[in-house]
């Protein structure tokens, strides 16, 4: 009997120990807390930190976080309003703000991330299905494009790489999916509290389509600056041959003017050297034929001349008389 009592106190200990465990229960900073008997929740859910107690072997502690948690949602292919198929991947933050109701309803964050599934995915869809696809990559509305500073004066009065404008933008898409899925899970006692795009793309299918018409549409542009390039070009070149033609015309002009001026005053020059006496006059004509001589005879030179010719008569000089005169017969 004596040897047996050791035995039952400390069999009475250990059902002390654990009913004292099973009464005592801790509540964290991080989380709150609902009480369930035989599955059911009794009581209000406990969202303060600290020790509490709880009836021991009936009632059951269940944990509920309390702070801020994440849901990323798998990348979706699905169809904008100018059928465009695109991938869109999708995050958002959210938060137990009712525990009881979310317990009630989800159990827990396994449920409650399947569930934001299909909501967001469903949100999602409808309005990417409602807009166009600039709508949804595009944010600011009067966002100017980047133009190479090289381009600006080319490009100013064209229509060439302005912005397609837009009436929403990603922002104003994205709160359209906040409001109405915030609405829907807030009967899950969650409250939701920011969602964002975290990843726009074109459908797989459809990419090399989108990056062939991307080129092409690149292609375009640079032939057309091409084409601008070369007619610019042309006129160029143009007003430089029309340019030097003019300035050509303009020298050729004072050349001539200037030598006409030469020439009168080279002739006055003249005049008044070989006008002084019948002497000079004869120099002079001498002097003249003399040059015109040169200019219009060379080697094997045959002229045909009249013997009252002017030219003739300082010839008649050079040659005998009698070879003169029997070429004079001979013509």
């Amino acid at each position: 009997m004596k040897k047996a009592r050791p035995v039952i106190a400390l069999i009475i200990l250990v059902i002390i120990a654990l009913a004292v465990k099973g009464t005592l229960y801790t509540v964290s900073e991080v989380e709150q807390v609902i009480i369930t008997q035989f599955g059911k929740p009794v009581g209000e859910p406990i969202t303060e930190a600290g020790l509490n107690v709880k009836m021991p072997f009936i009632q059951d502690v269940n944990a509920i976080d309390k702070r801020v948690l994440e849901w990323d949602g798998e990348p979706s292919d699905m169809p904008t309003k100018d059928k465009l198929y695109i991938s869109v991947d999708l995050f958002a933050r959210w938060r137990i703000t009712d525990p009881l109701q979310y317990f009630l309803r989800l159990r827990d964050e396994r449920s409650a991330q399947s569930r934001l599934d299909d909501i967001l995915g469903s949100e999602t869809r409808n309005a990417v299905a409602k807009h166009e696809l600039i709508e949804i990559i595009r944010t600011t509305k009067d966002r100017q494009p980047l133009r190479d500073a090289l381009l600006i004066e080319a490009v100013r009065d064209l229509t060439l790489g302005n912005l397609v404008p837009i009436k929403k933008g990603r922002q104003v898409v994205e709160e359209e999916i906040f409001i109405a899925a915030a609405e829907k899970v807030r009967v899950f006692g969650i409250e939701l509290l920011d969602i964002r795009f975290k990843r726009i793309n074109y459908n797989a299918s459809v990419r090399p389509k989108i990056y062939d018409r991307m080129i092409s549409e690149r292609r375009q542009i640079a032939e057309r600056f091409l084409s601008e390039g070369y007619g610019e070009a042309a006129r160029i070149r143009g007003n430089r041959v029309r340019d030097l033609n003019k300035i050509q015309s303009e020298a050729y002009r004072q050349v001539e003017e200037i030598r006409g001026l030469a020439d009168a005053k080279a002739a006055e020059i003249y005049a008044l050297a070989y006008n002084q006496n019948p002497q000079a006059v004869s120099l002079y004509e001498f002097t003249r034929t003399m040059q015109a001589y040169r200019s219009i005879m060379a080697e094997n030179t045959t002229l045909v001349l009249s013997t009252e010719s002017d030219l003739f008569k300082f010839l008649k000089g050079v040659y005998p008389p009698e070879a003169i005169k029997l070429t004079s017969e001979k013509q």
